[in-house]
């Protein structure tokens, strides 16, 4: 059986235009090294924590143990999914391309088509990654508990480092921001890949705020006096801090942690952006294309004393 196809066009001539895809999320997580990757995990991969406590004591004559040493772990196990779509070819018989398949009555798959039917599993498949990896649920068909998930039923989390959310504006983005910030423990603050993950509303407040429409003495002409021309896509900060944009982020979350502490695992990298179209007519005598993915995936985070959350109810605090 066919996956479900509908179709809604108009002639209007050949090559009249192109297959367009609609804006779809980007996966900034892992593209831009949000997360420490782990690839070629067939099966299982141990993070190792280490704890100690009282490392330096009054020097003597004997060895003495100064410390308890305390190992715990964390696994990360990708898990295994697919995308499976049957198209059946005559139902674009009717299309404006069908030109494209030829005259013959042993019809084959639009190449332009096929192409962006490629391109655009892909990218789903990328855009749906992206948000399982923070916000995802095992209980939901085709995601793992993602991070946020993880963190919001972990005992672990010190209750002076989950900070309160509220919906974030222009007017209130830096003093919310700098919550976040004041709530940094002082082992963590100054580690070199410490970032702040936001999500992407509140992103956009803060490049609005310092366009000039904040409050918190930015000025009304905003940043060199560019006010809403100022931000060309680069690289934003906070107290030298580097903003991420997490676009998986729920509205008015985040947290601040370092790339190290984050990590993804899966099988070959190269699965996520491999996709397969079969022709079935020379199997089955069939009309029907199909479009095969599979890839593994999970994602965890190590210490959880050194993640400070914006927005998120911890259960278990």
């Amino acid at each position: 059986m066919a996956t479900t196809t509908s179709i809604t066009t108009t002639y209007a001539g050949e090559f009249a235009g192109k297959y367009i895809a609609a804006a779809l999320l980007s996966a900034p997580t892992l593209e831009q090294g949000g997360v420490t990757i782990h690839p070629n995990v067939k099966f299982k991969q141990v993070i190792q924590k280490i704890g100690t406590d009282g490392l330096t004591k009054d020097a003597s004559c004997d060895f003495t143990a100064t410390s308890t040493v305390t190992l715990t772990e964390k696994i990360l196990q990708p898990e295994e999914f697919q995308v499976n779509l049957q198209l059946c070819k005559k139902d674009f018989h009717s299309t404006w391309q069908a030109a494209e398949m030829g005259y013959s009555a042993f019809d084959v798959l639009p190449k332009s088509f096929s192409d962006y039917l490629i391109g655009y599993v892909a990218e789903k498949v990328a855009s749906s990654m992206e948000t399982t990896i923070w916000t995802g649920a095992n209980a939901t068909a085709g995601q793992f508990d993602g991070i946020m998930t993880q963190i919001a039923a972990d005992a672990a989390l010190p209750a002076a480092q989950e900070v309160a959310g509220t919906t974030v504006t222009a007017a209130n983005v830096v003093a919310e921001i700098g919550k976040i910030v004041d709530a940094i423990p002082a082992r963590l603050y100054g580690a070199a890949d410490l970032k702040l993950y936001l999500s992407q509303n509140i992103v956009k407040a803060y490049i609005r705020a310092l366009g000039g429409f904040g409050a918190s003495g930015l000025g009304a002409n905003g940043t060199n006096n560019q006010g809403t021309q100022w931000y060309t896509n680069g690289s934003l900060s906070f107290d030298g801090l580097p903003i991420f944009m997490a676009n998986g982020l729920a509205a008015n979350t985040g947290l601040a942690t370092t790339t190290a502490n984050l990590h993804f695992a899966t099988g070959l990298l190269n699965d996520m952006n491999q996709v397969k179209v079969l022709d079935m007519a020379d199997l089955d005598g069939s009309e029907n294309v199909r479009v095969i993915m599979r890839f593994t995936a999970d994602a965890k985070y190590g210490f959880a004393d050194d993640i400070v959350t914006y927005g998120i109810t911890n259960s278990a605090n």
